[in-house]
């Protein structure tokens, strides 16, 4: 019986410094991640209140049935918008206008008219194509919907 309760009591006293151990492993990545909260997102300063993003952007988005479309958007500080899409070699012009929503992250604008409804990431003199969900374009045309900034507003 002696012999019995002395084999417990060793295999508490080695489960207990198991679990000694991964507390202190567990406090040593505690202080370690706790010196990489320093570098916090900054929160105050976003693309609407920090960049020069009034103005007219332009590229030419792939097309299905033609070599592109040449397509101007024009943003105003009074937070309206004006987009000119030509399709190349087609004869055709499409313009619209509308109002520019700024998404919560003040990064993202949502551009809305009678015809437009797209999503765009402002960055330093460009707008990033976004998808209906709100992710960057990809694949091999996603430079293609990149809009570069060629006239500031007026």
């Amino acid at each position: 019986m002696r012999s019995a309760t002395l084999l417990i009591c060793l295999a508490a006293l080695s489960l207990s410094a198991c679990n000694q151990t991964k507390k202190e492993n567990q406090q040593v990545v505690t202080t370690d991640s706790s010196d990489h909260t320093a570098m916090t997102a900054d929160t105050t300063h976003t693309s609407q209140n920090s960049l020069d993003w009034p103005g007219k952007y332009e590229a030419t988005i792939p097309c299905a049935d033609c070599e592109g479309i040449k397509t101007n958007i024009t943003l105003n500080n009074d937070n309206t918008f004006s987009i000119v899409s030509e399709y190349i070699n087609k004869n055709t012009k499409v313009e619209d206008s509308g109002k520019v929503m700024w998404h919560d992250n003040g990064s993202v604008v949502h551009l809305t008219g009678k015809e437009t409804n797209m999503k765009l990431k402002v960055g330093e003199n460009r707008l990033i194509g976004l998808d209906q969900e709100g992710k960057e374009i990809d694949g091999p045309n996603a430079d293609r919907y990149i809009y570069n900034k060629v006239e500031g507003e007026k």
